[in-house]
């Protein structure tokens, strides 16, 4: 949503944190407009202040089986059993628009507190998982987590929805009044854009697996048409230019939900 102000290449960092205790730590909105509610019972955020957010993005290797990229993809999304989970979803991107960057691949996943977010990251069937199908064929790794205040709709996204993710590298040297300003762009642009169905922002608290990137926002929209239409609007474009001079770099992805949780590769 602040896409169109990205700067120079970013630095690939090794994935020194897969060694780390949480060897990965890998890794629903509201009625949605032409699509069908499932069956089940949608859980809500309202019940709640605070609902933790987890993005990781991978990097497959091109020499990658599509039997193996199978395996992680449905193994990822096998999760969803474990009882600290809110919502996940994994599966190809449907863009990258961080051209110096080579992810291939998005998980998603939501949790009540930052301690359901490290008991799944410790669960034996998540590093299962991380050790058998997904370390052996991504070459890249990030991670980012925050921490979403009043989430508004569902905490389940509902398949067919589009996603934007976005993480922002802001410039060194400021402080926290900037932080607070490109948060608060962020924040504000719901307001701004009706396409936008459920806004998620804050401040990564993962530092170590996020390569420099401190703030971190999603956007769901309806589909990919409602999300293509955001690049057109003005007043979100004003809205960027009252942060630009405060961001060094960015990364800015996009993904659809699949319909089914085994995911088209």
């Amino acid at each position: 949503m602040l896409n169109t102000i990205a700067r120079p290449v970013i630095n690939t960092v090794a994935v020194s944190h897969l060694t780390q205790r949480h060897p990965l730590s890998l890794i629903r909105r509201s009625n949605h407009r032409g699509h069908s509610l499932p069956a089940v019972q949608i859980r809500m955020s309202s019940s709640q202040s605070e609902t933790i957010e987890h993005i990781v993005l991978f990097n497959v290797k091109p020499s990658t089986e599509s039997t193996q990229l199978a395996a992680m993809v449905n193994g990822l999304n096998s999760l969803r059993s474990l009882p600290m989970l809110l919502h996940i979803s994994a599966g190809p991107l449907l863009r990258n628009r961080s051209s110096s960057l080579n992810f291939t691949h998005i998980l998603h996943s939501r949790y009540r507190t930052k301690e359901d977010l490290a008991n799944y990251s410790a669960h034996d069937a998540h590093l299962s998982v991380v050790r058998s199908s997904v370390l052996p064929i991504c070459d890249d790794i990030m991670a980012v987590d925050w921490v979403a205040q009043n989430l508004q709709g569902p905490t389940e996204v509902q398949p067919g929805s589009a996603m934007r993710v976005q993480f922002v590298k802001l410039k060194e040297g400021l402080g926290d009044t900037e932080k607070g300003e490109v948060l608060g762009v962020i924040g504000g642009l719901k307001d701004k854009f009706d396409g936008i169905d459920q806004l998620s922002f804050g401040e990564n608290f993962s530092p170590a697996r996020a390569k420099g990137f401190s703030l971190a926002s999603i956007g769901i929209f309806d589909g990919v048409k409602e999300l293509d239409a955001l690049e057109g609007n003005v007043q979100i474009s004003e809205e960027k230019d009252k942060v630009r001079d405060y961001i060094d770099s960015l990364i800015v992805v996009d993904y659809v939900v699949p319909s089914t949780q085994s995911a088209s590769l």
